[in-house]
C-alpha cells in the first residue's frame, strides 16, 4: 500500500547510510505530528521548516504575533497565539520545545499528562544530522554570523546546503534552507549543554568565554562541556566508513589543550598568531588567510572588526573542507551582505543640518559589547558614539556586572533601560537592577543613564544627538525597538 505523505519518514532517505550506532541515538520519527513550543522563534522555526520538508505534519504555538509567525501562517503551518493546554493538537505524537521552556508550561504539562513525547529542539535537530555531512559552529561568541557565512558561501559555490541559523538573513532566504546536497549547517549552543546532541562531521569552536552563568558554575564547568562537544565529532576516518571529521579551534583561546586533549579526530587551530594552522592577517580593510606561511586566500572584508575578520576566516577554512574552491570563497565572502542585529545599519537620520546614523547590534555580552564598539569607532570614526545598551537577563548581568561596566571604553554617551527579564527567578530578578550597572559606569567616568519606557528614550535622544554622532542599540531583547522609533 503506498504511504500517505503524512505518514512519510521524516528523516530523508540519505539517513539509511547512518551507522547501526548513529541510528540508535536518534528519535523514531516516523509518522509523526510535531507541535513546536516557541515556534516564532528563529532556531525553532527553522527546524519546523526542516522537520515538514521531511515529512512531518507539523504545528506551533508562540505568545505573540510577529512576521515569523505570520510567515509560518502564510506556508500552511497551523500557528497558535496563545500557549494553553488546548493549543497541544489532539494528534500531536510529539512536543518540541527550546531549553528556555519549563517543566510546568501549560503545553509541556500537558503534553505530559497525555503521553505524548516531549523532546528538546537540539535532540530533533541532532536527530536530522545523523547520515549526513552535518556542520556545527560553536562559541561563545560569532555563531550566526559565522553559520550565515559558510552557508552563503556554500550557496555561492553552488553546492547547495541545508541550514538553520538562529538570526534572520535576507541573503540566504531567511535562517533555514533545504538544498540537495547531504551538507546540514548548524549553530551549536552550549546553553543546557544542548550541543551535545548533535552529530558532526566538522565542527568549527570559536571562543570559549564564561556565560549562562545561571546553569553553569564557572569556565571550569563551560570548558568541559566543550570538550564533550569536541568529542562528538566523527573521528571515524573514511577509508572506514566515517565521515573524516575535523575540528578547527581558537589558536590563541587558553582553554584549546584542555578542549582538544585525546581527540581522534583531526585538529587544527585558527587565529592571528603565526603559529596557527591557518593564520588570520588583516591590512586596512583586506583579509588574508594563510596555511603554512601560504597565502591561499584573501577578501575585502564586508564588516568592521578584526572579529568579523576572524568569523570570515573560519567560515573560509570550513567552507574549503566541504570543497568549495579558495577563489570562489574569496568572491563570496565579499559580497556578503551581513544578517539582522549584527552591526546592522538602519538608517540615518538629519538633526540640525546634519545626520546621525543609526546601527542596530545583538551584542549582549561584555566582549560582545567591547570588541563591537571598537570596530564601529574605527569604521565610522563618528563625532560621539551613543550607546543605547538593554542588558539580557539579571543573572547575566549580575554575574558580570564589572565586566559589562569596562566594556562601554568606546562610548561617549551610555543608556541604560530595564534589564530584559529571560529565564531568570524572580528572587534574581531583584538582585540587580539596570541602575547598578549605571553606578558602575559613573564610577568610571562614564557618562551614563537609566531611562525607561523605551519612549522616553526616544525623546531624550532627539533632545541630546548632534550632526555627526553614531548611535547604536545594542542587547539580545527588543531594545532595536528605540533604532526604529528614532528614526521615525
Amino acid at each position: 500500500m503506498t504511504q500517505s505523505p503524512s505518514l512519510r519518514r521524516l528523516s530523508d532517505p540519505r539517513t539509511d547510510s547512518a551507522t547501526p550506532q548513529q541510528q540508535t541515538l536518534g528519535i523514531n520519527l516516523l509518522a509523526k505530528h510535531l507541535h513546536f513550543v516557541g515556534i516564532g522563534g528563529c532556531g525553532m522555526s527553522g527546524l519546523a521548516r526542516l522537520a515538514r520538508k521531511r515529512g512531518a505534519v507539523c504545528s506551533g504555538s508562540d505568545r505573540a504575533a510577529s512576521d515569523i509567525t505570520q510567515a509560518l501562517t502564510d506556508e500552511g503551518f497551523n500557528v497558535a497565539l496563545q500557549q494553553t493546554t488546548a493549543t497541544v493538537p489532539n494528534a500531536c505524537d510529539m512536543l518540541v520545545v527550546s531549553a528556555a521552556i519549563k517543566d510546568d508550561h501549560p503545553e509541556v504539562t500537558e503534553a505530559k499528562r497525555r503521553g505524548v513525547e516531549v523532546v528538546k529542539y537540539a535532540k530533533l535537530l541532532g536527530q536530522l544530522m545523523l547520515g549526513r555531512t552535518g556542520v556545527a559552529i560553536a562559541g561563545t561568541h560569532g555563531k550566526s554570523t559565522t553559520t550565515s557565512l559558510l552557508s552563503h558561501i556554500l550557496i555561492q559555490c553552488k553546492l547547495d546546503p541545508s541550514f538553520i541559523v538562529g538570526a534572520n538573513c535576507e541573503q540566504i532566504g531567511g535562517g533555514v534552507r533545504c538544498g540537495q546536497s547531504d551538507t546540514l549547517i548548524v549553530e551549536a549552543c552550549e546553553f543546557d549543554r544542548s550541543f551535545h546532541n548533535f552529530h558532526p562531521t566538522h565542527a568549527v569552536i570559536l571562543n570559549v568565554e564564561e556565560d549562562h552563568l545561571d546553569f553553569y558554575s564557572g569556565i571550569d564547568e563551560i570548558v568541559e562541556t566543550f570538550r564533550v562537544f569536541a568529542q562528538k565529532v566523527d573521528e571515524t576516518p573514511k577509508t572506514s566508513g566515517g565521515g573524516g571529521g575535523s575540528l578547527l579551534i581558537n589558536h590563541e583561546m587558553p582553554h584549546r589543550m584542555k578542549i582538544t586533549a585525546g581527540l581522534d579526530s583531526k585538529v587544527e587551530t585558527i587565529g592571528f598568531a603565526p603559529q596557527a594552522d591557518w593564520c588570520v592577517e588583516v591590512v586596512s580593510n583586506r583579509v588574508y588567510l594563510h596555511q603554512s606561511g601560504k597565502c591561499v586566500a584573501s577578501w575585502a572584508s564586508p564588516m568592521p572588526g578584526d572579529h568579523m575578520a576572524y568569523n570570515s576566516a573560519a567560515a573560509a577554512v570550513t567552507a574549503h573542507r566541504l570543497g568549495a574552491e579558495w577563489e570562489a570563497i574569496g568572491e563570496a565572502i565579499a559580497g556578503f551582505e551581513g544578517l539582522d542585529r549584527r552591526m546592522q545599519i538602519i538608517g540615518e537620520t538629519r538633526i540640525n543640518h546634519g545626520r546621525v546614523t543609526v546601527i542596530d547590534d545583538y551584542g549582549h555580552h561584555p566582549t560582545e559589547i567591547d570588541t563591537t564598539l571598537r570596530a564601529l569607532r574605527r569604521r565610522y570614526d563618528p563625532k560621539r558614539l551613543v550607546c543605547v545598551f538593554q542588558p539580557h537577563q539579571h543573572s547575566r548581568t549580575r554575574f558580570l556586572l564589572e565586566q559589562f561596566a569596562t566594556s562601554f571604553s568606546e562610548a561617549d554617551i551610555v543608556i541604560v533601560p530595564q534589564i530584559f527579564f529571560v529565564r531568570d527567578s524572580e528572587n534574581e530578578r531583584h538582585a540587580v537592577r539596570a541602575a547598578d550597572l549605571v553606578d558602575r559606569l559613573r564610577q568610571r567616568g562614564k557618562r551614563a543613564m537609566h531611562l525607561y519606557p523605551f519612549g522616553a528614550i526616544v525623546e531624550h535622544l532627539q533632545v541630546i544627538t548632534q550632526p555627526g554622532d553614531l548611535l547604536v542599540t545594542m542587547g539580545a531583547g527588543d531594545v532595536w525597538k528605540v533604532a526604529r522609533e528614532f528614526l521615525k
